[in-house]
């Protein structure tokens, strides 16, 4: 299999794997951003996710901690916008994604959601270190909008 190159790719693989093998590459990808947040509850909920065998009680049990640790880490963000703490509340907020149990997933694909969570949480880490990033951002959201209107 060669390797995915695009979203609409990627997501459609995705959507291809078993609940178990979905909560299995969600693990991986939560690790991937694993140093964006101190929260031991997630390793708790990467741990059950990585179980093939884990029990319904388990994984709404890292389901539960892991919403715990979204809500704690929201908390103290607070309305100074520490990217830091950002990063770390997305990353909870994937390792509740990835232990979602199977009643509550109305059709979502976990993995799919931890990846676009892990995805923010790393959008947040780049702007916590590099400070002019969401300068650079917010001046090409602004050269678009000029040649849109200028065309």
């Amino acid at each position: 299999m060669t390797g995915t190159t695009n979203d609409s790719e990627f997501r459609k693989v995705l959507d291809g794997l078993s609940l178990v093998q979905q909560r299995a590459v969600g693990a991986r990808f939560i690790q991937s951003v694993r140093d964006l947040s101190d929260d031991e509850r997630i390793d708790f909920a990467t741990k059950i996710a990585q179980d093939a065998d884990a029990s319904e009680h388990e994984v709404a049990s890292a389901f539960k901690s892991a919403k715990s640790a979204a809500l704690d880490c929201y908390t103290r963000c607070g309305a100074d916008a520490d990217w830091a703490m950002q990063a770390g509340y997305f990353v909870a907020r994937a390792a509740g994604a990835v232990v979602t149990p199977e009643k509550d997933l109305g059709g979502s694909n976990p993995a799919w959601q931890t990846a676009m969570h892990c995805r923010m949480a790393r959008t947040c880490a780049v702007i916590d270190s590099d400070a002019t990033a969401e300068q650079q951002e917010t001046e090409q959201q602004h050269r678009i909008l000029d040649d849109f209107l200028n065309a």
